[in-house]
């Protein structure tokens, strides 16, 4: 696997202590977080990009009635998905952490997920869509999502909902359903501070 987070625990005392809010924001459900204290850390920093892969969907890629916009033609969040994304959003909420800019790709199940997280507004970014079926896309829409963050106010922070291949294409990362990859744009691209993962 490209990039794994090891471990949740990186230091003790006050790290120790922020390390543990993420598990107990989540304990009600179930759900664990595992992050290295390091993703914690950048996401609460002026200018973090977070890159969200969306919660679970069952399924691998779209029918082949596929249609953008018909949420009823798409495979789509279960109940277990909606309610991981709601927890993300507890989880991400109980550290404090905001964003200036919440983008989604334009996929029901991507949409969903940054809804549910609530984290602010929410705008569609048609960068972020699915090239899973349209592996040539690859490239210019992974060009067109680092130019769009290249241009942002350096302050600024912004959370990507979208989809495994895009994020794979951004950072190196194969993240799983609603896991977080959390960086900065640096000179020679998206420069990876760590994951945090929510998995059931």
């Amino acid at each position: 696997m490209p990039y794994r987070v090891c471990t949740l625990f990186a230091s003790l005392g006050h790290g120790l202590a922020a390390g543990l809010l993420g598990v107990i924001a989540l304990a009600g459900s179930g759900e664990r977080a595992t992050a290295s204290e390091a993703a914690w850390t950048a996401l609460g920093r002026p200018g973090a990009v977070a890159v969200m892969r969306h919660a679970l969907a069952p399924g691998t890629g779209d029918p082949a009635e596929f249609t953008l916009g018909d949420c009823s033609t798409q495979r789509n969040l279960d109940a277990r998905g909606r309610a991981q994304a709601e927890t993300i959003g507890e989880a991400l909420r109980a550290r404090g952490i905001s964003f200036d800019r919440v983008l989604t790709s334009q996929w029901c199940r991507c949409r969903e997920t940054a809804e549910l997280v609530a984290m602010g507004q929410v705008d569609a970014f048609p960068a972020l869509n699915s090239f899973f079926q349209q592996r040539a896309q690859r490239e210019p829409q992974t060009r067109d999502t680092l130019a769009y963050l290249r241009a942002l106010p350096e302050e600024d922070s912004v959370l990507l909902v979208t989809h495994q291949v895009n994020i794979t294409a951004l950072t190196g990362v194969y993240p799983a359903s609603g896991e977080i990859v959390v960086g900065r744009i640096g000179t020679g691209g998206f420069e990876v501070a760590g994951t945090i993962e929510f998995a059931y």
